[in-house]
């Protein structure tokens, strides 16, 4: 799921370099962090939030695959 991430966030960006994706597994959650460079941030959230929201869906998708629940946490 973390190379899910990074690979659509650098595509987004201008900066793909700066594109940085940690991930936390515990039992039953995924948490995946995010980081970008400051100006690439708008890239990433999207007008009203909405390709944040659609990375939010995917990682969603992914681990339910898994049978686990994902959080997305952008960072700059």
């Amino acid at each position: 799921m973390k190379d899910l991430i990074l690979y659509v966030a650098q595509s987004l960006v201008d900066n793909p370099q700066e594109v940085h994706v940690r991930q936390i597994d515990s039992s039953r959650s995924i948490i995946i962090k995010l980081s970008v460079a400051p100006e690439d941030m708008g890239k990433v959230i999207g007008k009203q939030g909405k390709i944040a929201k659609s990375l939010r869906t995917l990682l969603s998708v992914a681990a339910a695959r898994e049978g686990k629940r994902a959080t997305l946490e952008i960072q700059s």
